[in-house]
């Protein structure tokens, strides 16, 4: 049970120089959550209040226990736990031998989507973090999380972080805000019913596309595509692969922005499993965050700021050969199998072409522009399958 409390004043606002600042529920309720450690702010908690919510929507979706990492009010990861073959193992920075849980495999997994955007990241989970989940969350640089309870072991572990001062929530499970909810926007409140719509079957029932077979597997990556474009700041787009998200675009004034930022991420997340840059000689000493820049680097466009001699040596003990752009293309050819989401619908088939390259066959979209044939047209083109869902889902 949390410890009843009507509300709790925050160091400052979004922005040091904002104060005062604090949180209460409007109607003089009290707050759903518990402190147990730490001094969560401003942000923290949005980023808390959003992820539970993704988390406990991608629970009752599937069936599984999932997470999200958090930053800026937006997932750069989203997972269920299913459990990590030996690579993902190994580009996520699993000790060798070490047992999971699969509440640990879908934080990894929520992490190992864009490692770099999680850096300090708010993470959430739907169910008691248990003790794997807290060994592995220890090893990596974040600012806090949020579940609904923790075992006595992971919460001494969580404890030790940050010097002591990592926040931890635990948030009542059972919590349902009132249907109406309020935002103030200079000075002027907006009031609007709460996003409510479940993401079901049914909702991928409309297949628009030649190509109709639409795997289970598949079916559940829509799902989790379209749960996690639910909380992600809009215009947005997201790849999923094996119950995961691979590549979130987020914020993007136009929609094929976004779906170049998350078909890069997308692309990126595979590069990593490239059998060139598994094998790359990092020093000893080079600490996990380090790795993940310089593995980045080393698979972009700028590759010499981490090979240049003077470069090299201070990230591995020999110089790696340049992974070279045609070498990159040939591996992501084998990228396949890849689900994409978007929150409205794709006003040109570009966004389509793009998507195919980072391996896309599946697409949950909701329709309605003038030009949805010559869209649908691009996707049997490629003998995707694609399900118009109806319904958009902007989040600002």
């Amino acid at each position: 049970m949390v410890t009843a409390m009507k509300e709790l004043e925050l160091k400052y606002g979004c922005n040091p120089n904002q104060k005062p600042s604090r949180i209460y529920v409007a109607d003089g309720s009290d707050l759903p959550i518990q402190v147990l450690n730490g001094r969560p702010g401003y942000i923290n908690f949005l980023d808390a209040f959003n992820g539970w919510q993704l988390v406990r929507e991608l629970k009752q979706a599937t069936g599984l226990p999932a997470a999200t990492s958090f930053k800026h009010v937006s997932p750069a990861g989203a997972a269920v736990g299913l459990p990590l073959d030996d690579t993902l193992r190994k580009i996520y920075w699993v000790e060798e031998g070490e047992t999971l849980s699969p509440l640990a495999c879908a934080y990894i997994r929520a992490r190992g989507a864009d490692r770099m955007s999680s850096f300090g990241d708010f993470i959430a989970l739907s169910d008691v973090c248990d003790e794997s989940t807290a060994r592995y969350i220890k090893g990596e640089v974040s600012d806090g999380i949020i579940a609904p309870g923790y075992t006595e072991e992971a919460l001494a572990l969580l404890k030790q972080k940050k010097k002591g001062n990592y926040c931890v929530i635990q948030i009542d499970e059972n919590y349902r805000p009132a249907p109406l909810e309020h935002k103030e926007v200079f000075g002027v409140t907006f009031e609007q019913g709460r996003q409510e719509l479940a993401i079901d079957d049914a909702l991928l029932s409309e297949i628009v596309t030649k190509n109709r077979e639409l795997p289970e597997e598949a079916r559940m990556d829509m799902k989790i595509a379209l749960i996690t474009l639910k909380y992600t700041q809009s215009n947005s787009v997201c790849f999923v692969k094996g119950g995961q998200a691979i590549g979130i675009g987020a914020g993007q004034q136009s929609r094929v922005h976004c779906t170049r930022l998350a078909g890069q991420k997308a692309d990126n997340w595979f590069l990593r499993q490239a059998p060139q840059v598994l094998d790359l000689p990092f020093l000893d000493d080079i600490r996990r965050p380090d790795r993940d820049n310089a593995i980045d680097t080393y698979i972009g466009d700028e590759y010499m700021d981490v090979l240049a001699d003077g470069a090299w040596q201070k990230v591995f003990s020999e110089q790696p050969p340049v992974f070279t752009r045609e070498e990159k293309r040939a591996w992501l050819d084998q990228l396949t199998g890849v689900t994409l989401g978007s929150d409205a619908f794709f006003p040109f088939s570009d966004n389509i072409e793009r998507a195919h390259k980072s391996g896309v066959c599946y697409v949950a979209e909701p329709g309605g522009s003038v030009r949805d044939d010559v869209v649908i047209q691009c996707c049997d083109k490629y003998g995707m399958v694609m399900a118009f869902t109806g319904i958009r889902l902007f989040h600002h």
